[in-house]
């Protein structure tokens, strides 16, 4: 790619594996990755942690008179050659993938000024590098010009699927009704809020892997880039 730098935008619905294959291209094209919605994930955490939601409930002022003190950053993690997501000096990766702050991250990402904090902050990062980052509106709000735009989608039930496997691997009791419940309430919030809905960029090229091998998506991505 010569020196230029690139952007790869990745936008799509929750649980269809755009964080899995832009970790394997950042990893295969020597890119930058930058995962927008553990950004979103690590607001929710701290909110949980905060008491600024409670009972199920966000108190949106008290978040937003907050949100100077929430301390995200990224920390390279030495053995898998990827970021991960720091909240106040602390790697929270884990603590932000667990069912109780999925169901919470819609309302967060809704709020006007969280966005309004986080965007700005993932073009800061990824400045003057080849990058590719995923989330609901890299294509269409943070990165309208990016190199490539990517839309991925996949059948609502096989993406419960694959999250009932992911937490279950981890040792998690889960159900999986009411994983996919959380999959399908979570499209409808996403594509019906009125911050940065997620939307297809026009020249979004659309990937739905219901059905395809992680290699089968990556070689896809690859073919597309050149």
């Amino acid at each position: 790619m010569g020196n230029k730098s690139t952007i790869i935008a990745v936008d799509g619905h929750s649980s269809c594996g755009k964080s899995t294959v832009a970790k394997a291209i950042a990893i295969k094209l020597g890119f930058v990755y930058i995962d927008t919605g553990a950004m979103y994930r690590a607001v929710t955490l701290y909110c949980l942690q905060n008491g600024i939601i409670k009972n199920g409930v966000l108190d949106e002022a008290l978040l937003i008179a907050k949100l100077p003190q929430i301390n995200i950053d990224f920390k390279l993690n030495e053995s898998t050659g990827l970021p991960e997501v720091m909240l106040g000096g602390t790697v929270v990766e884990s603590d932000i993938r667990g069912m109780e702050v999925s169901g919470m991250v819609s309302p967060v990402s809704k709020v006007k000024a969280v966005r309004e904090c986080l965007v700005p902050m993932q073009r800061t990062i990824a400045k003057g590098k080849s990058v590719i980052l995923d989330g609901r509106d890299i294509g269409t709000v943070v990165f309208p010009n990016a190199d490539l735009k990517i839309f991925m989608t996949a059948d609502p039930k096989v993406r419960a699927q694959r999250r009932f496997d992911e937490l279950t691997a981890k040792g998690e009791t889960v159900n999986f009704d009411e994983i996919l419940n959380n999959v399908i309430d979570r499209d409808f919030q996403d594509e019906n809020r009125t911050e940065s809905p997620l939307r297809r960029a026009e020249d979004a090229l659309l990937l739905d892997n219901s059905y395809l091998t992680r290699e089968e998506q990556l070689q896809w991505v690859i073919e597309k880039l050149k």
